[in-house]
């Protein structure tokens, strides 16, 4: 029997505006990809150029930002969240934004079965549901399965960068990191402020920048 996979979220939609809904009827055949098989970052961009990958980018403020600022690099956002993907489809029509595409779909089976190997220069994962209460703690996306999962995807010298807010949960990551010597501590590059950061900073809490390049192990 197959192993039912544990959730690292849950879905709380909430009602899409209109201007949401319409903005993803009229966009998302331009800026979404609905993955059949795995997904072609040159054909899809109709580019060549490094790939930033973001998991879970909610109202999409902080990516949309980043791609303005750095128009050379491509960017796939994935979420689950409809409101939040028809909020940035919308500023990504507006704004003109050509390096942006959005998959709506769990991360996790995005990472598994549709990104080519050694396609991602940067992983970027800004304040994951930190799922406090400690019997949740299990559904916590960043764990040992989690890097199996990324370093197929990732480049030589690849970059990942996650961001949280809560203490705990930031000692979790880095533990699990430091277990595993494919990945090397490295200073955190420049971001966006996102949304659920300026939450935290309100609340008192301290931000975790944490990041790490990866090394495809040679034997």
């Amino acid at each position: 029997m197959e192993t039912r996979q544990i959730r690292s979220f849950v879905l709380r939609q909430g009602r899409m505006t209109q201007a949401q809904r319409i903005s993803f009827s009229k966009y998302w055949k331009i800026y979404g990809i609905d993955p059949v098989g795995e997904f072609s970052p040159k054909e899809d961009f109709s580019r060549d150029a490094p790939l930033t990958v973001e998991v879970g980018f909610g109202m999409g403020d902080s990516l949309l930002a980043m791609a303005m600022a750095e128009a050379g690099r491509n960017f796939l956002g994935i979420e689950v969240h409809s409101p939040g993907i028809g909020s940035l489809l919308r500023e990504i029509s507006t704004n003109e934004i050509k390096n942006i595409r959005l998959m709506n779909n769990d991360a996790l089976t995005i990472l598994q079965k549709h990104l080519p190997k050694n396609s991602v220069n940067r992983l970027q994962i800004f304040f994951p549901d930190p799922w406090p209460k400690k019997k949740h703690k299990k559904r916590r996306l960043i764990n040992t399965e989690f890097l199996g999962l990324i370093a197929p995807v990732l480049e030589q010298d690849g970059l990942v960068h996650i961001a949280t807010d809560w203490t705990d949960y930031a000692h979790q990551i880095k533990d699990t990191f430091r277990r595993d010597s494919r990945f090397l501590p490295v200073d955190p590059p420049q971001r966006a402020e996102t949304k659920y950061e300026k939450r935290g900073i309100q609340h008192g809490h301290q931000i975790f920048d944490i990041a790490y390049r990866f090394c495809h192990l040679v034997e």
